[in-house]
């Protein structure tokens, strides 16, 4: 597979009009404060949006353009490309994007300028790739097991993809991990194909945040935008019930993402913080160039020895920055203003344009 050629990516941005640059997404995941950001800065926006599903958008005066498809992932086809470059569109990717495109043809056939960097993308979709990045970093990260037969004490099992949990599930030993992986065929949340790109963890007891981060290339500066923690199902559900009825349950519990709501941490953990975005970011320099550029959001659970380990990473902006649409508790003391996630993206590409350095912030 051939990748996107970034001198022909180049070219086409130099054949836009600068002052008529258009931020556009597809119509899903934080689409909404995406374009809301980016008109807030003065931007003319669009969304890409299947037939049927553009009435949010419309009804909250979000975008200025609509381009129509019959499915999400006609994105990537050439006519819907050509309409993007004619409106002199910068792409901000998201996980809705990733799934529906699919990460190959993003990587290879997308002749769309796209905030960020798009060759980090597939070091988020690869968990093999994403422990290779996390432990650059120096990062606290769980336990990994190469195969269910090592199972020696309680796990979680992922699986590849921005799957908002579908299919994830907790195990303690080599038998009940086959019993649930039969169980989640049968709920056809995964396939066989999945069983053998399963990844396999310790399960690390503490508390879930959900950090996002936001690194500026043309400042060489991390900052902490916001946090979140999620709703899970049916796990938030099974544990509101009494833990003497829950052994008589016949459920399995499933860690499907519902949404989100915002949290703090305790302040003398943002050192803790700041020092592992600011290692991830110097990591990716080397490892997947030009690095993490733009949004990005690490989830760590909190330990009852007050260290933060790290579990999963997202390469781009994550559904939990629709918690802070305004702003967040930490945007507001960097900004003074509200400063959602979209809102900085478009307030980094405003400055990349005044300073005449998009080149820096797109791929």
């Amino acid at each position: 597979m051939s990748l996107v050629d970034r001198q022909k990516i180049l070219d086409i941005l130099n054949k836009y009009d600068k002052k008529d640059i258009t931020i556009a997404t597809l119509g899903s995941h934080t689409s909404l404060h995406i374009l809301k950001g980016a008109k807030e800065e003065g931007f003319r926006t669009a969304v890409v949006c299947e037939k049927g599903r553009e009435v949010p958008y419309q009804r909250f005066g979000v975008a200025d353009e609509f381009i129509l498809v019959d499915k999400f992932s006609d994105i990537v086809n050439e006519d819907v490309q050509q309409k993007l470059r004619d409106l002199n569109c910068i792409i901000v990717p998201h996980g809705s994007f990733i799934a529906y495109a699919g990460l190959d043809r993003v990587e290879s056939e997308f002749y769309v300028p796209m905030f960020g960097n798009r060759s980090i993308l597939r070091w988020e979709a690869e968990r093999d790739l994403e422990r290779k990045l996390l432990l650059a970093s120096d990062i606290r990260i769980p336990k990994k097991f190469e195969s269910s037969a090592d199972i020696d004490r309680t796990v979680m099992v992922k699986f590849p993809g921005a799957r908002g949990g579908k299919g994830y599930f907790v195990a303690a030993s080599p038998e009940e991990f086959d019993k649930k992986i039969i169980n989640m065929i049968d709920r056809e949340w995964i396939t066989e194909d999945d069983i053998e790109k399963a990844h396999i963890e310790e399960y690390v007891s503490g508390c879930n945040y959900c950090i996002h981060f936001f690194y500026s290339a043309l400042k060489d500066e991390v900052e902490v935008l916001g946090m979140d923690s999620r709703f899970e199902s049916n796990i938030d559900g099974v544990t509101r019930i009494p833990a003497k009825d829950q052994l008589e349950l016949a459920l399995d519990p499933s860690y499907v993402i519902t949404g989100n709501h915002p949290v703090v941490i305790r302040e003398s953990l943002l050192p803790q913080v700041f020092d592992i975005g600011d290692n991830l970011v110097e990591a990716a320099k080397e490892l997947v160039k030009p690095g993490m550029n733009g949004p990005f959001c690490l989830q760590t659970l909190c330990t009852d020895n007050l260290e933060i380990v790290v579990f999963e990473m997202s390469a781009r902006i994550d559904g939990g920055t629709n918690t802070f649409m305004h702003a967040s508790a930490y945007s507001y003391i960097m900004f003074g203003e509200f400063m959602s996630m979209g809102r900085r993206i478009a307030r980094e590409i405003k400055n990349a344009v005044e300073e005449d350095k998009l080149e820096v912030v797109i791929t």
